[in-house]
């Protein structure tokens, strides 16, 4: 039975957007700008965080909950809070330790953990500090299949329970703040799980500064080059794998690539799509046999413009039925932003940019830090609404605010 954290509170920072204020601080401007924008003039990015405040949560009382359990059953793990941390690509920006300290931090919380296919630690490392937490990896599922086929045979060794296929990038959104910065990987950090492959290497940096201009410069690879059409013909990336030229893959189908992943997957890992926003293709994700959904935007890196995430979850929970669960990522910044997605069908909640700040605040004590604000925030929400288990959040715990301010129940 889960209970509030003993831990003393930080004094710095309790809440999550206080964390984000000294993250700012504790970060260079590449990356926070990298970690924190969203694509175009970003008006997604922002509704993702707005659409929480269109809910109200309708509280029952006289009801004994004196005892709370905000655990859930995922991958046959109980997860000690309905929160896991998602997938974010190279965390050693924010901290030395990266994504090693992160998979300490859900060890010892209990917290299920994404792992980037773009990570600044190798999955095996990754493995090995989670301990017995359910591990996840976002898979790009690259033109070349031999590069994605062994890094999810090394995700099966690693024991990782599940593969998150990205499914909202056939071409990578833009974002201007990246473009201006030229951002580039710092040349002393690798891209881990594709640096063994004699074809596969880290960005060179376009900047040096402090003790980075002391350490000697490292041998500069091939360049790479994304892929395209000449008109006749799709010309694959080439060169060692890099985000920019690697990651979008606009040759993606229902039909031939989610039967090739479930055939390299299964049994040992489950097929999940990651970044569904219609019942549409939430149906097809069911008809295609796929274990589960994250309804996701990028985190609003992707198509500005498009739905929040909380305003699409609805429809997919409806198409879906109950036939595979529901998962939901993007402007999570509250304990109350976890209730109101879970009463609107949301099996779990995943959280990305809270877990970076913590990152950059205190490495694995500022992650534990970040979910353990979240956690205690939704022991006391399920508490005041008079909800002692997550499987007995529903919509009818929700009022819907219009643009005239009137409510309406769902």
């Amino acid at each position: 039975m889960a209970a509030p954290s003993n831990d003393p509170h930080d004094l710095n920072c309790l809440t999550i957007a206080e964390l984000e204020a000294i993250a700012h601080t504790r970060m260079d401007k590449q990356t926070r700008d990298y970690y924190n924008e969203g694509a175009d003039s970003g008006s997604t990015l922002k509704e993702n965080l707005s659409a929480y405040a269109k809910y109200r949560i309708r509280p029952r009382v006289l009801r004994d909950v004196s005892s709370i359990d905000p655990s859930v059953d995922i991958f046959g793990h109980t997860n000690s809070i309905p929160i896991g941390v998602a997938p974010t690509a190279m965390q050693c920006l924010a901290h030395s330790d990266g994504e090693k300290a992160t998979a300490r931090a859900c060890r010892k919380m209990g917290v299920a953990m994404g792992l980037s296919s773009f990570a600044t630690t190798t999955l095996e490392e990754v493995a090995e500090e989670s301990g017995e937490v359910p591990n996840v990896l976002q898979l790009y599922l690259f033109e070349e299949r031999e590069h994605s086929r062994k890094l999810i045979s090394r995700a099966k060794k690693a024991g990782f329970k599940a593969v998150f296929l990205t499914v909202d990038t056939p071409f990578l959104g833009r974002r201007n703040m990246e473009i201006r910065n030229q951002f580039k990987l710092p040349p002393h950090f690798k891209i881990a799980n594709f640096a063994e492959d004699d074809s596969a290497a880290q960005e060179v940096a376009g900047h040096t500064g402090g003790d980075e201009a002391k350490r000697p410069s490292p041998p500069k690879r091939a360049s790479s080059t994304a892929g395209y059409h000449d008109g006749k013909a799709r010309v694959p990336p080439t060169g060692p794998i890099t985000f920019h030229s690697h990651a979008a893959n606009p040759t993606l189908s229902w039909d031939r690539d989610i039967a090739w992943l479930k055939k390299e997957c299964e049994p040992e890992m489950q097929v999940w799509i990651k970044g569904v926003a219609t019942g549409e293709d939430a149906a097809l994700a069911v008809q295609h046999g796929v274990h589960g959904i994250v309804v996701s935007n990028h985190g609003g890196r992707q198509l500005n413009g498009a739905l929040a995430t909380l305003d699409a979850l609805p429809e997919v929970v409806e198409a879906v039925a109950g036939r595979i669960p529901v998962h939901v990522d993007g402007g999570v910044r509250h304990g109350t932003d976890v209730f109101k997605a879970l009463a609107l069908g949301a099996d779990f909640v995943w959280i990305g940019r809270p877990v970076l700040w913590g990152l950059a605040y205190k490495g694995q004590e500022g992650v534990e830090l970040c979910l353990r604000l979240l956690g205690d925030e939704v022991r006391l929400c399920m508490g005041l609404a008079g909800v002692t288990s997550v499987k007995d959040i529903g919509k009818e715990y929700l009022v819907k605010i219009d643009k005239s301010g009137f409510v309406s129940k769902l």
